[in-house]
């Protein structure tokens, strides 16, 4: 059976890489991540380096290539870039993305798929790739496996050790299976089956890692649907606050208002004519209004005099602001910008010339309450979040996935940030221009959502929260640490004469 199995190697894990990503949502068939990474594991059996990284990068781009196919929407639809070529930037950057696969594998057929226990080899070396794709090239930490198992009943392993130990979980689990079609000891067999069997243990912990405090915030979230063709036209500008201003006046009645990312497309002294009626009323109410917007600061240090911000500012009473610290490469920033900017509309997009704040950004003061945030994509840095939330009382997190459309994006980006909820043990709230929209419980869980693509206000309440969990405590450390030791362990097990 096997023999058949890695005939058509590389085929067989093309199709194995583009079928993982039905694992996370919005598909959800969980199970499938503890099935792939297994049958990566035996594909990659008695291959040379050279062929065990073109079977890896094949898995990497059937990885890729489904799992941010949503990528094509932005240079197509936004960036107005020909099909053909939307297309092919699409692939060759699912295609660069597989080069961490590729690399993987090579290092697992050069130094360990020779040992006895080469499967706990691969298990480190994947771990220890998905933390090198959080801040290799400033980072790409999407698709990680563990994020599959948020509605899963091993779920309550991320507080220990966060969606790491969930990927290290999926893969003790799948490549634990797949030794056991390839091994006839019994000592052997009753080993993988304790390995498989372990992560039940996840059953017995805590679940109460953080404290309630009984305080509780009422929200009201705006959602307006704003059309992303039209977003950033000026002539546009007053439409849309209006739009925002009229849907807090007569759908909120909450002391706190949420809008999304850029929900104010000026800066704050272009849209103050239009918003000064309303932060006075809110004022007048002592309601507080926290809102997306690019803004300014001076910095004669920096090449322009200054440095533009993506930000999330709180605009009545005592205000406050954070400036976004992980910037999406073309989206936020061109990379070259000198060879790239006006060689197509995609590298001219707007909100592409943000740059990083000068100093470390902290929480957000709202009152007594402190706000972890996370702009867009910044919810996907689990050590970003896990660093400012600690010191929070819970999480608030703005994106505008219009750009995305009604691509896997949206559900993708919803997942991880449900994932940052539970290992950090937090209240989160995630505020959209278009969805999805949602209120996040410490474990997890939606409590509240508003229907995506259409203007809806959601209402909710979140609770202050204190404590840590043992991730918030120790990070991504403990794990890397192990998946270090398995490598190392692997490594001295190999067979004389392989290295």
């Amino acid at each position: 059976m096997l023999k058949s199995l890695t005939k058509y190697r590389a085929l067989i894990a093309l199709i194995c890489g583009a079928l993982t990503p039905l694992a996370f949502s919005p598909f959800d068939f969980w199970g499938l991540v503890l099935i792939t990474p297994g049958i990566l594991f035996l594909l990659l059996q008695n291959l040379t380096p050279k062929k065990s990284a073109w079977v890896s990068w094949c898995f990497g781009t059937g990885f890729f290539g489904t799992g941010i196919s949503w990528v094509y929407v932005s240079i197509h639809t936004y960036g107005n870039a020909p099909v053909w070529l939307a297309s092919l930037m699409t692939l060759a950057f699912a295609m660069g993305l597989a080069l961490t696969f590729a690399l993987q594998g090579w290092c697992y057929a050069k130094w360990l798929s020779k040992s006895t226990l080469s499967g706990a080899g691969f298990i480190g070396l994947w771990v220890i790739f998905e933390w090198i794709r959080s801040w290799f090239l400033t980072g790409f930490p999407w698709l990680y496996l563990g994020y599959a198992l948020i509605d899963s009943p091993l779920k309550f392993w991320a507080p220990i050790g966060g969606v790491w130990l969930l990927s290290f979980t999926v893969l003790c689990i799948s490549i634990a299976t797949a030794s056991l079609l390839t091994t006839r000891h019994a000592s052997q067999r009753i080993a993988l089956a304790v390995i498989i069997t372990l992560p039940c243990l996840g059953f017995f912990l805590p679940k109460e890692w953080t404290q309630a405090s009984g305080h509780i915030q009422e929200i009201d979230i705006v959602q307006a649907n704003i059309p992303q063709q039209l977003k950033w036209n000026k002539n546009y500008l007053p439409e849309f606050l209006n739009i925002y201003g009229q849907m807090t006046l007569e759908k909120t009645q909450a002391p706190l208002i949420i809008w999304p990312e850029t929900a104010i497309p000026a800066l704050l002294s272009s849209a103050k004519p239009y918003l000064s009626d309303l932060l006075t009323q809110l004022e007048q109410d002592n309601r507080s209004l926290i809102s997306g917007l690019p803004s300014i600061e001076r910095d004669t240090e920096h090449p322009n005099g200054y440095r533009a911000h993506n930000s999330l500012a709180l605009l009545t009473g005592k205000t406050d602001i954070y400036h976004k610290q992980r910037l999406v490469p073309f989206g936020e920033y061109v990379p070259v910008e000198n060879y790239l900017r006006g060689l197509i509309e995609f590298f001219n997009l707007p909100m592409s010339s943000f740059s990083l704040p000068a100093q470390q950004q902290t929480t957000l003061k709202l009152g007594s309450s402190k706000i972890a945030a996370a702009i867009c994509y910044e919810i996907a840095y689990p050590e970003l979040v896990r660093k400012l939330s600690i010191d929070s009382d819970w999480i608030l997190t703005v994106s505008n996935d219009t750009w995305f459309s009604h691509s896997l994006a949206p559900a993708q980006h919803m997942q991880i940030a449900r994932m940052r909820a539970l290992e950090n043990g937090r209240w989160l709230v995630r505020s959209t221009n278009n969805g999805l929209t949602a209120i996040v419980d410490p474990y997890g869980d939606i409590t509240a959502q508003a229907p995506a693509y259409q203007p809806a206000v959601l209402k909710g309440s979140v609770e202050k929260r204190s404590g840590a969990t043992p991730y918030q405590k120790y990070g991504v450390t403990p794990v890397l640490l192990f998946s270090l030791l398995l490598i190392a362990v692997c490594f001295t097990r190999r067979q004389k004469g392989s290295f």
